[in-house]
């Protein structure tokens, strides 16, 4: 491969490559593997190592600006954006490498995901810890996570109301005694809290 240009774009830390030959593709230096970039510019010609490694590394790109287009949209989190680029037919190996780059950069993140979802998520149900965080978990956020980030929606958000409002929904439906209990434990609430609320 010979290079017949190389300069940075508008979006920060990607350059476009155009070869005398063939099309014309993005890279960034983080997916640069075996290729010193500073070597790189018009008129230079790469060995096929090279010129493979930089094929790479504008496959990765191209992987990373289909994850930005998810991120737009909303937050996602690492194992559902995995999911929906492999359904795209991307390789593993971009994915990964693209995906670690921006939760470096700070445009992924599992935590802001599980904040926003959460939030979501508490317009329609009343749920307590238990299952919010085993909810997430299921999502592919790691328990960790999931704690942090239910720990912080309980700073904010208090359990014994939804519990209660859950257990006025629950009435509705003709719950009572031990079919009642049950329902709330199985929205996640603890027994202890589900026993102070009937009780009150």
């Amino acid at each position: 491969m010979i290079i017949k240009s190389i300069y940075e774009t508008s979006y920060p830390g990607m350059y476009k490559v155009e070869p005398v030959e063939g099309t014309s593709f993005f890279i960034r230096k983080d997916y640069l593997l075996k290729t010193d970039f500073s070597l790189l510019e018009a008129g230079v010609e790469l060995s096929d190592e090279e010129a493979d490694n930089l094929l790479d590394a504008g496959l990765t790109c191209v992987v990373e600006l289909k994850a930005v287009e998810y991120l737009a949209r909303c937050e996602q989190s690492r194992f559902g954006l995995t999911q929906k680029l492999i359904k795209k037919d991307f390789e593993k190996k971009y994915i990964e490498k693209a995906l670690s780059y921006l939760e470096k950069a700070e445009y992924l993140s599992d935590l802001r995901f599980s904040r926003a979802w959460l939030h979501s998520r508490s317009l329609n149900h009343y749920e307590g810890r238990i299952r919010l965080i085993n909810e997430l978990m299921s999502r592919g956020i790691s328990k960790e996570t999931s704690q942090k980030a239910v720990l912080e929606f309980f700073e904010e958000n208090d359990e014994y109301e939804l519990c209660r409002k859950d257990t006025e929904k629950q009435k509705k439906r003709g719950k009572q005694d031990e079919k009642l209990i049950a329902a709330l434990m199985n929205d996640g609430f603890s027994y202890k809290i589900i026993k102070e609320v009937l009780a009150e």
